[in-house]
């Protein structure tokens, strides 16, 4: 995978990955964009998601699901979109559309409409018989607080209920549910849930580089991370690797730390 083999970096999970997850935002790519993108990225992508409703307006769309999937990437729509056929009672419509485009992950949030988590854990077992469930918990409002406590039992059930990861959400703008609004991470919050919730289980939305750089810090080159810009995708991995100068001397034994030369 690379051009050469510079000792003292971290070792890095192998697609299909378990952890170590990259799952990138498509918020429009045209066709010769998602192509460049998989030529470039997709060593080290693992999901590509159509954000929130833009699979609707999205020209060419099956061809671009076809580039991601020749490039062992796994394509998938946007939460919201989900939440916009279940507002409007048109569920199994929605399965017919991703059916229709042989999507096969299945993003389920209420981010935007309220869910009582009950039923938004009988559609995660129902649809998980069939589909990957990637499951979404907080709110895309800002100034919403949810209780730590209620974070961790959520994210619980809902991978007792199926899903293969949930994510902790953020929004594309990296402001809002487990940030606050200046994009700093809500420490207590996160430390809380890791108490409770395993970290592989977990996909951090980290839109922003100084997010990605303190889950690295706090949890190793395998954190698994979404919401990653397709032009970050390699940036993200340098990170992930101590290769770029916020995570440089992170991974390196102290000796070398001390060798300022």
């Amino acid at each position: 995978m690379y051009n050469f083999n510079l000792p003292n970096l971290p070792e890095r999970s192998k697609k299909s990955r378990i952890s170590g997850i990259t799952m990138v935002m498509d918020k429009g790519l045209s066709v010769h964009d998602s192509e460049n993108f998989a030529d470039a990225s997709a060593d080290f992508t693992d999901f590509v998601k159509f954000g929130f409703g833009t699979s609707i307006l999205t020209n060419n769309l099956q061809k671009k699901i076809d580039i991601y999937k020749e490039a062992h990437i796994k394509p998938y729509f946007g939460g919201t979109l989900f939440e916009a056929f279940l507002i409007r009672n048109m569920l199994d419509d929605y399965m017919k559309y991703l059916d229709k485009y042989k999507v096969e992950t299945i993003e389920v949030s209420d981010g935007s409409m309220k869910i009582p988590h009950e039923k938004k854990c009988e559609i995660i077992q129902k649809l998980s018989s069939n589909y990957q469930i990637i499951s979404e918990v907080g709110s895309k409002e800002a100034g919403v607080v949810i209780p730590p406590e209620r974070w961790t039992s959520m994210m619980k059930d809902e991978l007792e209920a199926g899903s293969f990861k949930v994510i902790a959400e953020a929004r594309e703008s990296g402001n809002v549910g487990i940030y606050n609004t200046s994009g700093g991470a809500e420490t207590a919050l996160i430390k809380n849930i890791l108490k409770t919730v395993k970290a592989d289980d977990i996909i951090w939305e980290t839109p922003l580089k100084a997010q990605v750089v303190w889950f690295v810090k706090l949890l190793g080159a395998n954190v698994n991370l979404g919401n990653i810009a397709p032009n970050e995708v390699i940036p993200t991995e340098t990170l992930r690797l101590g290769l770029r100068g916020d995570t440089f001397l992170h991974f390196l034994p102290d000796a070398l730390k001390k060798n300022n030369l």
